[in-house]
């Protein structure tokens, strides 16, 4: 390579960059302090053993994540949809009655289609009548924003992977680096699946050829507010939602006293989404 074509992919290099200022707008809104490095923020808690090396290396900054109380779902069982509801019409999420067009956030799913590491033979009454709530894992290791060849997709200092609208090019390469399904392709103009006189004016609406999924309501999260699901839930608190890595948090607090399982957790993605079964 000659020296003027070095200095030209130099030049282009730092020019692209510079150009990329949508994620920061994210960084500032959820207000995170710095990347959480935690691979799992509550593993050895879990087994009730921290070794003196791990509380060396204690993670530093927030990594925002999620507990879903299956528990609780299954005594209110009302509650799903009211959840699905509420974070569908928060986030202006089309409805198409088009299986192949569908948009989701958040929805339910069978047990064994969620977790299908786990072993279901045989399952339980109460497993086999009850759907589970499933969304982003907003993985610590997501190969979605290591797949985007735009930076759309991107993780915030607070562990949020979050998502540019206008950057997002539909390539699809997040979809497919996804182990989870989390994510969806707007095939038609999402527009045209809302109601325009009724939809939430605090938060943009999509165009067709755009990705999109959870983004943990970062919107109202960066206002000191909780996510949508996590308000809806009440005091029945099927959901929890806060800071993996400060001990003293009330969903640190929630995943030491409870086991709690996760979504293809041998692939190495380390969700910050955990359920109690």
């Amino acid at each position: 390579m000659d020296k003027k074509r070095r200095d030209f992919l130099k030049i282009a290099g730092a020019t692209t960059l510079a150009g990329l200022g949508g994620p920061a707008v994210v960084e500032r809104l959820v207000s995170g302090t710095s990347p959480a490095q935690a691979k799992a923020a509550h593993g050895a808690e879990t087994h009730g053993v921290v070794s003196e090396h791990e509380k060396e290396n204690a993670p530093t900054g927030r990594r925002l994540g999620m507990v879903v109380d299956l528990r609780q779902l299954k005594k209110h069982p009302e509650l799903m949809e009211k959840i699905v509801h509420a974070c569908h019409a928060q986030h202006n999420v089309p409805h198409f009655p088009n299986k192949k067009d569908e948009i989701k956030w958040i929805w339910r799913t069978e047990f064994d289609k969620a977790f299908t590491e786990h072993s279901h033979y045989h399952k339980d009454k109460l497993t086999i009548a009850n759907d589970v709530l499933v969304f982003c894992n907003h993985c610590d290791e997501p190969p979605c924003v290591k797949a985007c060849p735009t930076r759309a997709t991107f993780k915030t200092k607070d562990g949020i992977v979050a998502m540019d609208y206008h950057r997002c090019i539909g390539c699809r390469f997040c979809m497919a680096a996804c182990p989870y399904g989390s994510r969806s392709f707007n095939w038609r103009d999402p527009r045209a699946g809302l109601d325009m006189n009724r939809i939430n004016r605090h938060f943009p609406t999509r165009m067709r050829g755009v990705v999109e999924k959870c983004n943990f309501c970062a919107e109202l999260v960066g206002l000191g507010k909780l996510p949508k699901c996590v308000e809806v839930c009440g005091s029945t608190r099927a959901m929890i939602f806060g800071d993996l890595n400060d001990p003293d948090s009330e969903i640190r607090k929630v995943l030491k006293d409870n086991f709690t399982i996760q979504r293809k957790p041998s692939l190495g993605t380390h969700p910050s989404v955990f359920y109690i079964v």
